[in-house]
């Protein structure tokens, strides 16, 4: 038995950390950045919700579409909102689809929004981007004909189903506008995520001469 000296300037190699616990970090760190952001909201009176939510048909309310899911009415605003959305944003980072999916959400949300909810209102939270990453992980697996991804969306649905009526109309001071768009987000990201994928296992066209 030998042994060789390390080659000067070489490392060991890392070992990754799995996956599952790569996204539970992820999520840990965003709810813990919520919570900062909050407790500064709350330290300007919540005066940040009205100068960055979303004032509809104002064009100095568009950058609201930005922020607005950043902040909360209250802690019982964000806490509620969290509770769900750690779960479902795990789900999606596990996916590996966060970043897309949040961003194709988080847009459709917010212009709906925009365009749509009363006027002389302001809107902040992430329920709308909660919706739509409900309404992917629920649908996603009938696009992608995934019997796993179909099963999941099932339980999914036998515990957070009842979370959909709020895309009706019924709380004055709850945005069923961000959450009706939200969900419409997510339909769409699944779509178009999976027909991209579709296009990716697909091969080429063979072209003959």
């Amino acid at each position: 038995m030998t042994t060789n000296p390390v080659p000067t300037g070489a490392q060991p190699a890392r070992r990754e950390r799995p996956l599952w616990l790569r996204s539970a970090t992820i999520m840990v760190s965003i709810v813990a950045a919520l919570f900062v952001i909050e407790a500064i909201d709350a330290a300007s009176d919540f005066r940040m919700d009205y100068r960055f939510g979303i004032i509809p048909r104002q064009v100095d309310g568009l950058d609201g579409i930005a922020w607005a899911p950043l902040l909360h009415s209250d802690w019982a605003h964000l806490i509620g909102n969290v509770t769900v959305g750690a779960i479902l944003g795990f789900l999606l980072l596990l996916a590996r689809r966060f970043l897309i999916v949040t961003a194709i959400v988080w847009i459709v949300s917010g212009v709906g929004v925009w365009l749509t909810a009363p006027s002389y209102s302001f809107t902040v939270g992430a329920s709308g981007v909660i919706f739509g990453w409900l309404t992917y992980l629920l649908i996603r697996g009938l696009f992608n004909r995934n019997v796993w991804q179909i099963l999941i969306g099932v339980v999914l649905f036998l515990v957070y189903g009842s979370v959909l009526w709020g895309v009706l109309p019924s709380d004055p001071q709850v945005s069923w506008q961000g959450h009706l768009f939200g969900a419409v987000g997510g339909v769409l990201a699944a779509w178009f995520l999976s027909d991209r994928d579709r296009r990716k296992r697909s091969p080429s066209a063979e072209v003959r001469s």
